[in-house]
């Protein structure tokens, strides 16, 4: 008989929605100096509800009934009709349908508005979202990042020995205070294809590099660290990698790059956040289980390059090449004489494989 008293108690208190003879009655008990918990038993509704229908509706600190049943619905109003901001200006609707195609996220383009592009009239990331699935963006939908995630099978892994430990990495690498910090990791094809991409993410700028591999063999990986650090063209002061068994020759591959290499502890891919969604990124484009040996040179360098010019929140709605190119250093290194290495990069490694 108690519970059922009890279920009866909870189903007699009203919805959060206040009707105006429920803010009259607010508006009286509150100059009888009521408290919130009182007035709230008093309309059979949550503590945390008439708080915020006081501290929301209140004029100059003051609550009166008719003001602020005037407030709210004006609020529902704007709230249903937030999305047409959108379609009748001109100039915001032609912005926010370029950059969405451009793989921009509705939080990535309400960021820029606000903090970059002054000009353009600022909108909210919500009403962007409600936008797309309005009939005037439908279109525009297959655009958007979507998120999900599966569980993979754990899988025992072969013993690399003498590994380093993120546990020992320098407490500064975590805080992104220096450029030249990155994370690699392995975006591998489905059961019946071959192939992999070989992905680095330097940490403080989120700029990404992407290369296109036969397969993971140890001699495949070093040549490509030859090419990309061994030669000078990047700095890599440390390199923060996976317990893949193909990283085992990892002396090797430090004395290669020049700098240090550490691993995450098993079945911890979270520690290298970084790297880990950067391919949630690229799967976006290139889809789990396909054959990523049919996917083209160029698809691999479109992707890299929508990557590094797409704003991130992390970086205050800057994108990569953007905070590359605040140093006249690293622009020049990178930014104008390391991309124009990189189709011979490709014709290289191809030669190289075919051997």
């Amino acid at each position: 008989m108690k519970n059922i008293n009890k279920n009866e108690k909870k189903s007699t208190k009203k919805p959060s929605h206040f009707t105006y003879d429920d803010r009259v009655i607010i508006e009286l008990l509150l100059s009888e100096r009521w408290s919130y918990s009182n007035i709230a038993k008093k309309l059979k509704k949550a503590k945390s509800s008439v708080s915020d229908e006081i501290k929301l509706n209140s004029v100059k600190g003051i609550y009166t009934a008719k003001k602020a049943h005037a407030k709210s619905r004006q609020r529902r109003w704007r709230a249903k009709w937030q999305v047409m901001k959108i379609p009748i200006d001109r100039l915001l609707r032609d912005y926010v349908e370029e950059k969405i195609k451009r793989f921009w996220s509705p939080e990535d383009i309400s960021g820029r508005i606000k903090f970059i592009d002054k000009d353009i009239p600022y909108v909210a990331t919500d009403t962007i979202y409600k936008y797309v699935k309005s009939i005037y963006g439908r279109n525009l939908v297959d655009y958007l990042w979507y998120k999900g995630k599966k569980r993979r099978p754990i899988v025992i892994r072969s013993d690399i020995k003498n590994r380093t430990f993120i546990d020992k990495r320098p407490k500064s690498i975590g805080k992104r205070r220096n450029f030249w910090d990155w994370e690699a990791d392995f975006i591998v094809s489905g059961k019946h294809g071959k192939g992999a991409l070989l992905v680095f993410v330097e940490r403080k700028s989120r700029y990404v590099l992407m290369f296109k591999l036969a397969d993971r063999k140890v001699e495949t990986i070093n040549f490509v660290l030859k090419l990309v650090f061994g030669s000078g063209q990047l700095l890599c002061k440390t390199l923060t990698i996976d317990n893949d068994i193909c990283f085992r020759h990892h002396k090797q591959m430090s004395r290669i790059i020049g700098g240090m290499i550490f691993f995450c502890h098993p079945y911890h891919s979270w520690e290298k956040g970084t790297v880990e969604k950067m391919n949630q990124m690229i799967r976006r484009f290139i889809k789990k289980g396909c054959n990523i040996d049919k996917v083209s040179e160029r698809k691999v360098r479109w992707v890299q390059n929508i990557l590094n010019n797409k704003p991130y929140k992390c970086l205050g709605f800057f994108t990569p090449n953007e905070v590359l190119s605040r140093s006249r250093k690293l622009k020049t290194f990178v930014l104008e004489n390391f991309n124009k290495k990189i189709p011979s990069i490709s014709k290289y490694f191809n030669a190289k494989c075919s051997v």
